[in-house]
């Protein structure tokens, strides 16, 4: 189907981004009969960012309207008042666009260093406005002195495609005093410098982070559906659906990682479903953590090291991916170079079984996975420590289609386990994104999207056999929604009903947020916690 719906989304708009979530939004009372020409703010149901009672300052970062692939430059100069060891720095960005547009991609770089990955929201002809907020506290390093700023939100706008993205981004400092004391923070954030990465002599911690994004209009936005060549269908890639983000140093595999399967507001052929209610991290792209701290020793020595991002699977010379990576480092006060060396690197071999079995309904079953187990130890001014990171990932999918691709399915299971050692404390995370959904174009071409996906992390903190600290998290978004294609918009008779429920319980509280829409309008805001 994915041939025949880039054709029908001609016209229709699409919208992406991480909203503000703070306080329930008012609920509509009785929803319309089908979609009309406007519907709610965006809005999730994710926690807002906390903020300490102190005093605050603001510095405007960026504003700007987008309305081609020009970015916007500028400066940013730290705030006055608030000192130089904040307790929190918040980012928050206001936006607004109304007519027709697709969904956009778009980032933020101070001193080269990006801090967040971003996407709008679809609007409606009459225009919406929405808000998002992250916690950038640990960028503290890079924000204590001026930096130039860019921005850019890719857009097209022309006769048809006329709305126009209107930003505004601003960081929110908040002072050190009193029992608030000035968050803990990385000695040093560097932007990875195409792929040089020179590191302080006293590092004693180390975390890459990378923005991954499969996208832009292209196959690898929906690199999920994908098959292999031999079979069938309108995305293909040599090796099928499997992906994986992979770092190296000097060659050496030192990360993987499980790509997020981010379902951007066009995705599915269906912007009904996300018209209000984003999927899961469509708004606020998270950065996939690295720690290479067991390589520090290596990176030590004062020269300048090969630190290269990849994506497996991705077929050669197939654009789609943007990987930029921050390198995040922590250094030994009481030493001025900190030696060691790197004991253990043991990577099994990737395994990635496709099988294809045509018919009538074809099918494309999907299972990989790849483990990587690095240790290394560091000589500090505290004593010997050793850190091991552990990492497995895993992919089994099912694809199901017809050759018409009238029927269009996938049901898919992501996993990521990792767990860092680092003397006697370990971190242990449990990762699992999942994807069920179907679309159908029936009858006087009333296409139909069924979709469920879900977002969950288990983490724990362990020492000396005691479980200091626990998460759990669980973010599900459920839709169903109808339109005719192929016809002008107010004929569509477009009718939906989509949902999300974040659960966030811990040994640091509860939150639990449900939202329901039907017909672009929201029907239950509940708080369970």
């Amino acid at each position: 189907m994915r041939r025949q719906i880039m054709s029908m989304l001609a016209g229709l708009v699409l919208v992406t981004g991480t909203l503000l979530g703070a306080g329930p939004a008012a609920a509509a009372a009785e929803p319309p009969a089908e979609f009309g020409s406007d519907w709610h703010d965006p809005v999730t149901a994710a926690p807002p960012v906390t903020r300490p009672d102190t005093r605050s300052c603001e510095v405007t970062v960026a504003q700007a309207q987008f309305r081609d692939f020009t970015p916007y430059r500028g400066s940013y100069t730290p705030p006055t008042g608030c000192g130089d060891r904040w307790s929190k720095v918040v980012l928050r960005l206001d936006g607004n666009v109304k007519g027709r547009q697709y969904d956009r991609l778009g980032h933020l770089a101070v001193g080269g260093v990006e801090i967040l990955r971003t996407s709008t929201p679809q609007p409606s002809p009459d225009g919406i406005a929405w808000s998002m907020a992250k916690d950038v506290t640990r960028y503290s390093e890079l924000l204590r002195g001026a930096q130039p700023v860019e921005m850019l939100i890719g857009n097209v706008v022309d006769e048809t495609y006329t709305g126009i993205i209107d930003v505004k981004v601003t960081l929110t400092f908040y002072a050190a005093h009193g029992a608030t004391r000035p968050a803990a923070v990385p000695d040093r954030v560097l932007a990875l410098n195409g792929t040089s990465l020179t590191t302080p002599r006293n590092s004693e911690r180390i975390v890459a982070e990378v923005y991954a994004t499969g996208s832009g209009g292209g196959c690898e936005e929906y690199w999920y559906l994908t098959v292999p060549d031999t079979a069938p269908y309108s995305c293909q890639a040599t090796d099928g659906p499997y992906r994986e983000v992979q770092i190296r140093v000097d060659g050496r595999l030192a990360g993987i990682a499980a790509p997020f399967p981010t379902v951007w507001t066009g995705g599915w052929s269906n912007p009904f479903l996300w018209y209000v209610i984003p999927g899961p991290r469509a708004f606020d792209i998270k950065p996939v953590p690295y720690d290479l701290t067991p390589f520090a020793a290596l990176l030590n020595d004062g020269l300048e090291h090969r630190v290269e991002v990849s994506v497996a699977g991705v077929p050669a010379g197939r654009p789609g991916w943007s990987t930029p990576a921050n390198v995040l480092v922590w250094q030994d006060e009481g030493s001025t170079v900190v030696t060691g060396g790197l004991t253990r690197h043991h990577e099994s071999t990737l395994v990635n079984s496709v099988r294809h079995t045509p018919g009538p309904e074809h099918r494309l079953d999907t299972k990989g996975g790849h483990r990587l187990t690095v240790s290394g130890y560091l000589d500090t001014s505290h004593g010997r420590v050793t850190t091991t990171v552990s990492r497995a990932v895993g992919n089994v999918s099912v694809h199901r289609w017809t050759e018409d691709e009238k029927l269009d399915a996938l049901k898919g299971t992501w996993t990521d386990d990792e767990t860092v050692t680092t003397g006697g404390r370990a971190i242990a995370t449990h990762r699992r994104y999942t994807m069920d959904g179907t679309t159908t174009l029936g009858a006087g071409d009333r296409l139909r999207t069924v979709l469920t996906l879900g977002d969950t992390a288990d983490t724990a903190e362990v020492r000396g056999g005691r479980r200091l600290a626990w998460s759990r998290l669980d973010d599900r978004y459920t839709g169903d929604a109808t339109y005719t294609a192929n016809v002008p918009r107010d004929q569509r008779h477009a009718v939906g009903r989509t949902a999300e429920r974040y659960r966030l319980h811990g040994s640091e509280g509860c939150y639990d947020r449900s939202l329901t829409t039907v017909q672009g309008m929201l029907t239950q805001d509940r708080r369970r916690c």
